[in-house]
């Protein structure tokens, strides 16, 4: 921007919207009277349309019916002199029309320009509210919002839209620093166990070939869960991360894959697994769906009873590529269904009427957190409902492979 010259706000090209369309209407409206006037002057008047046509005096002159040729010439002249002084007088009306009214009409655009520009400041107003605060928020204070009042008209749905992206933004906000914090705990566990193992077995003045070896298998173990944890976090940042090339996969053979890996790991449970698996395909990552159907899998084992069974199914119902995982287990409580699903919540199988997080649980909390990020990766929809006898149904949903994704 040039230093000096006004700056092209909306108020002002409003303004000028307001005063040229105020210019242009009244210039047409003053035309057209000019026109009409005009038209009208060009008549005159009957008395003085008789005199001249007849050629004779107006009546109440006085003047001889029998008049000579120097009368006619005396007539000629009168003729000429009225209309002459219609002509002029015409000229004189029609100047003072166009003088007067170019003058108002000056005024009124200047009035125009000046109620534009309060009326394009009044209707502007929520726009300079909501750039004041969207200037002002920060990441701290993402919990403002605008609440703007008066008719639900363009600008008020502007407002009550942004209020939602504020909401919105603030819910990501407060789960990133919940989740960056649960991460951090579960991530500190391992290396506090790994340090104190490594104190005591340097702590120890005559430390033996078995003590030593005992320290490094549960250091290793310790490590093996980071990296657990490690490759769970980075699955669950790639489901969120969407998908850009899908490929045709077949949910059934998924699911008999990952029953033939979780064999040794229910047979030492005690849990049977009873499939029933039917045509359903579905276009995605194959990688991430097996994760997914995997982890639904370990979830129905490792949070079963002794004794207990998984029943898992894949089916096409209603358009739609279906994999059911139902399994016996502790109660799940209705209000923890949602729970579960966030990242590092899990459910303490010895009081099942709570849903609390201890860091002595089989899992790393962040099973159903990904196949959640999976499946919304894949357009895919999750339902986890709560059996009357303990345990869970949990359901998901994929477009069919002759489906486009929305």
């Amino acid at each position: 921007m040039r230093p000096g010259r006004p700056r092209r706000t909306v108020r002002l090209r409003l303004t000028a919207l307001y005063g040229g369309l105020f210019l242009v209407c009244g210039a047409a409206l003053l035309a057209v009277t000019y026109a009409l006037v005009a038209g009208a002057l060009d008549r005159p008047p009957a008395v003085v349309k008789r005199a001249v046509t007849v050629g004779a005096p107006a009546p109440g002159d006085g003047a001889p019916p029998n008049a000579g040729p120097g009368d006619q010439a005396a007539v000629d002249s009168l003729q000429q002199e009225v209309r002459r002084s219609v002509d002029h007088q015409k000229s004189a009306m029609l100047h003072t029309l166009l003088v007067q009214s170019g003058f108002a009409l000056g005024l009124m655009a200047l009035t125009s320009v000046l109620l534009g520009w309060v009326v394009a400041g009044r209707i502007l107003r929520p726009l300079r509210t909501i750039t004041s605060t969207a200037r002002d928020i920060s990441a701290t204070s993402l919990q403002r919002r605008l609440a703007l009042d008066g008719p639900r008209d363009e600008l008020r749905e502007l407002g009550d839209t942004f209020d939602a992206l504020l909401a919105r933004l603030e819910g990501s906000f407060q789960a990133q620093r919940q989740f960056v914090a649960n991460a951090s705990h579960e991530l500190r566990t391992p290396l506090a166990r790994q340090r104190a193992l490594g104190q005591v077995a340097l702590a120890d003045p005559e430390p033996s070939v078995a003590s030593l070896r005992a320290a490094h298998e549960r250091i290793l173990a310790a490590g093996e869960q980071q990296e657990r944890l490690i490759e769970a976090l980075l699955t669950l940042a790639r489901g969120h991360a969407g998908i850009d090339v899908r490929h045709p996969v077949d949910l059934a053979r998924l699911v008999e894959e990952s029953i033939t890996g979780c064999g040794t790991d229910a047979a030492e449970r005690h849990v049977t697994v009873r499939p029933s698996t039917g045509a359903a395909v579905t276009t995605g990552h194959r990688a991430l769906v097996e994760r997914l159907v995997t982890n639904l899998l370990d979830n129905a084992i490792r949070y079963n009873t002794p004794g207990g069974h998984v029943d898992i199914g894949t089916a096409t119902e209603s358009g739609r590529a279906v994999v059911t995982v139902a399994n016996t287990g502790p109660v799940v409580p209705a209000d923890a269904l949602e729970r579960i699903i966030q990242p590092f919540q899990r459910l303490d199988a010895t009081r099942p009427a709570r849903n609390v997080r201890t860091a002595d649980s089989p899992g790393l909390g962040l099973g159903l957190s990904i196949v959640a990020a999976i499946a919304s990766a894949h357009d895919a929809t999750l339902t986890a409902v709560a059996r009357a006898g303990g345990g869970l149904v949990v359901t998901v949903s994929f477009p069919t492979a002759s489906t486009k994704p929305p």
